[in-house]
């Protein structure tokens, strides 16, 4: 008996050899297999990027997987005990694995069951970080190895923090952070028990406790968090109690902008931030972006624009609806299909279910609810005749026509836009504006972007018309010729003759006119372009150059390459509303070039600055003490690229604009506004720029596929209208400064309209400022005079002129 148990034992301790060398060759093959764990020290996972505004209120975030990295610090003791109560309670003592739940695994495997867990938290960690998903022994192997391993090398905090910002939780969200956003639109400390239990719940099969689909299933799968975190001891029985009791609670946060009004500015800056740092540094980089718009400035904008663009849209009558659809059965399920502009929350989709001679009964849009599902509830409501009294002059089949009912213009089924009147007593009819355009406000000292607007809707075109259209400007580029010769020798009294012109060149002729068709004779250059004269621009820039011309558009970034061609001095060059309001912010800001950016600062994931639009020094900012030094100053270093004493002089003239000119509307902003309107060749665009000492803005209106606004559209009466209606809110509460005349300049009285020094007071006369060295002419210089004492052309001057020429001198030119 003894030989015989002496000799099973020698056969048992044989076998227990041979499978330890087994498994110690298992172990060792599988060990040279390993990934290399150590890169969890540099574990930087996509995170998504943020845009804010100026004010710091959230814009926008992108990102392939929505995650905000959060150390472990930050998490709060409660979000941790429903993760460790959840997922592996014994995680602060195990040595990183369960022996209990592998065994159990181990065992189902070997006896052909089903596949099952068991894994702890730093099993899931090399599991998700260093191996596959397949579910075999040897990636459970791999993992138990993997984790003694990390559990060496690293502190619990650190291996819950990896989990904590690495796992999936559904709804596109990833990691704690961005999942305590994305399901309930909180911070993680402002998560409640019940909350952060439903949380936790998620990581076993986010789709299976999906919070719509399968509620009944999520609130079953969140009670058992709270039930083991009472039994675990990290909450009361009470506290368990009340949060079993409280409803799921999801309200999940809307992607893309969050700004109201600013998807043009966002997807510009998305644009600039994939130029310059490329789309995984957008998408995965954790970019904190702190941007130039004003979110106040950015509403008050939007609704000028769109008003603009509703007013001109309205004189041309109804199009029609939207579209038509079968009412005969449930209209509020199939009016839901309809697609509506989600940027536009004034207006609301609807179906007329009547009409008659005094208006229409419509049915509303019905609104979605939280769960993304369409509400059951039908509301209904009415259309006046007298709230779309626009449509009774409507469009069909390319001719206008006039209607008696509404009845004649829609008809049941038809889906169409509607506003809710102010106090509440029913709609009125809208209609998505034809007509489009785009405006721009600018810092003119700094460049920092602050409004734009880039057309109507964002839902609707994704076309940003402020910096992607190229339109001509037509005469709002004609400061610049001035500026130009103002540069160059010219005075705001010098005299051009505004007369008939024709511009040879081989076998072909050139003859521009101004727009009423008419000429004026001998004029001053402030005359010139306070009401637009085109044949003086042309005469002007003929006499210095076009050369001279295309270098100073060129310097003030209106063009790359401008084609040094004489109709060009009238606008004819395309060019976008950035470049053009940047170009008149350099008049503003003393001559100084701008740099425009829609950036203040760019930070990393880290915290780091990459990036600092305002590249003014400041030495003194670093003293790290006060010894009665003075106050320290920013130094502007940008390029000067037009004489400060030009700028106020061009400054003034277009001032001269508002007062006397193309644009007196604005004259009731009692504001000292400096700008020029703009009108390009068959009233295809209709423009306006213009700047205060602190605020520049421009902006055109016209449509997308160019063609006429309308005979008599004007910059005046169509764009200056919009920036009217926009600064008169965006300058309230703002100081009424005047523009600062550079020393060294003298102001002398001089007769408007033949540009010779006159007593100060005389009744048509005018201030105006001379750089040293310069004045008033002696005797009275005409360019563009005949010698024959008439404007060129054989015909007579005005007694006017043909007086101060005897009495002057007589100067021919």
């Amino acid at each position: 008996m003894i030989r015989l148990i002496g000799y099973f034992f020698g056969i048992g301790t044989t076998l227990a050899l041979v499978v330890a060398a087994g498994v110690a060759l298992y172990l060792g093959q599988l060990t040279k297999e390993l990934p290399d764990y150590e890169v969890l020290a540099k574990y930087e996972p996509p995170v998504t990027t943020r845009i804010h505004a100026s004010d710091g209120a959230l814009m926008g975030e992108f990102a392939r997987e929505r995650r905000l990295y959060l150390p472990i610090q930050a998490v709060p003791d409660r979000v941790k005990a429903a993760f460790l109560s959840a997922e592996d309670k014994n995680f602060y003592s195990h040595p990183g694995i369960d022996i209990m739940g592998f065994s159990r695994a181990a065992l189902a495997y070997v006896t052909g069951g089903p596949t099952q867990g068991g894994s702890t938290i730093t099993q899931q960690v090399a599991k998700n970080f260093l191996l596959s998903n397949e579910q075999t022994m040897d990636r459970k192997a791999k993992e138990a190895i993997l984790s003694f391993r990390i559990e060496q090398a690293y502190s619990k905090d650190r291996i819950l923090e990896l989990y904590l910002n690495e796992i999936f939780f559904g709804l596109g969200a990833y990691g704690i952070a961005g999942a305590a956003l994305t399901y309930f639109d909180k911070s993680v400390n402002e998560l409640t028990v019940a909350e952060a239990a439903y949380l936790a719940a998620l990581p076993k099969g986010p789709s299976n406790y999906h919070p719509f689909r399968y509620a009944d299933r999520a609130v079953e799968r969140r009670n058992w968090v709270i039930q083991q975190m009472v039994v675990n001891g990290y909450i009361s029985r009470e506290e368990g109690d009340k949060a079993r009791a409280e409803p799921l609670g999801v309200t999940p946060r809307r992607t893309g902008t969050y700004v109201f009004a600013g998807e043009y500015f966002t997807e510009e800056v998305r644009r600039e931030l994939i130029a310059r740092y490329g789309q995984d540094a957008l998408y995965e980089g954790g970019l904190s972006v702190r941007t130039t718009l004003d979110p106040k400035l950015q509403v008050m904008a939007r609704k000028a624009m769109q008003s603009g663009f509703e007013k001109y849209d309205r004189l041309r009558g109804y199009r029609g609806p939207v579209k038509n659809i079968d009412i005969s059965g449930d209209w509020g399920t199939a009016l839901g299909a309809v697609k509506a502009l989600g940027d536009v929350p004034e207006w609301r989709l609807a179906v007329v279910l009547d009409s008659s001679k005094t208006g229409l009964e419509i049915g509303l849009q019905p609104k979605r609810e939280v769960s993304g599902a369409l509400s059951k509830d039908r509301e209904q409501s009415s259309v006046s005749k007298d709230d779309m009294s626009f449509a009774m002059r409507y469009v069909s089949d390319g001719k206008r026509l006039k209607a008696n009912s509404p009845a004649e213009v829609l008809k049941p089924g038809d889906v169409i836009y509607v506003e809710k009147n102010e106090g509440g007593a029913g709609y009125a009819l809208r209609q998505v504006p034809e007509v489009s355009g785009g405006l721009v406000a600018m810092d003119p000292h700094t460049g920092r972007v602050l409004a734009m607007v880039g057309g109507f809707s964002f839902s609707q075109s994704e076309f940003n018309r402020a910096t992607q259209a190229m339109r001509q400007p037509g005469s709002a580029f004609k400061p610049f010729v001035y500026a130009a010769a103002l540069d160059n020798g010219y005075t705001p009294a010098s005299v051009i003759m505004d007369g008939p012109i024709t511009i040879q060149s081989g076998n072909t002729s050139w003859t521009p006119k101004n727009y009423d068709g008419k000429a004026a004779g001998p004029s001053t250059l402030r005359a010139g372009i306070e009401r637009s004269r085109n044949l003086m621009t042309v005469r002007l820039a003929n006499d210095m150059g076009m050369k001279t011309v295309a270098e100073y558009a060129e310097r003030f970034g209106v063009y790359d390459k401008l084609a040094p061609y004489l109709p060009m001095a009238l606008g004819a060059g395309e060019t976008t509303v950035m470049r053009m309001v940047s170009a008149y912010a350099v008049m503003a800001n003393g001559g100084r070039q701008i740099k425009p950016s829609l950036i203040d600062r760019i930070q990393d994931r880290y915290g780091k600055t990459v990036f600092k639009h305002d590249e003014r020094g400041c030495d003194g900012c670093v003293a790290t003490e006060w010894a009665n030094q003075p106050e320290p100053e920013l130094v502007d270093n940008s390029e000067q690229v037009l004489d400060p004493m030009t700028a106020y002089q061009i400054t003034s003239m277009l001032e001269g604009v508002v007062q006397r000119g193309t644009a007196t509307t604005l004259l009731s902003l009692n504001r000292p506004i400096a700008g020029k309107t703009g009108t390009t060749n068959d009233e295809k665009d209709a423009w306006f720029v213009g700047y205060t000492p602190n605020l520049v803005v421009g902006l055109y209106l016209g449509f997308d596929k160019p063609q006429g606004l309308g005979k008599g559209t004007t910059g005046g009466g169509l764009a200056a209208p919009v920036f009217k209606d926009f600064m008169t809110v965006a300058l309230e509460g703002t100081p009424k400064g005047d523009f600062a005349l550079p020393e060294g300049m003298k102001v002398i009285s001089i007769d408007r309209k033949t540009g010779m020094q006159a007593a100060e007071g005389a009744p048509g006369t005018i201030m105006e400022a001379f750089k040293p060295g310069t004045g008033p002419a002696d005797s009275y210089w005409v360019i563009g005079m005949g010698e024959d004492g008439t404007n060129g052309y054989g015909e007579a001057l005005s007694p006017q002129a043909s007086k101060a020429i005897s009495e002057g001198g007589g100067g021919l030119y």
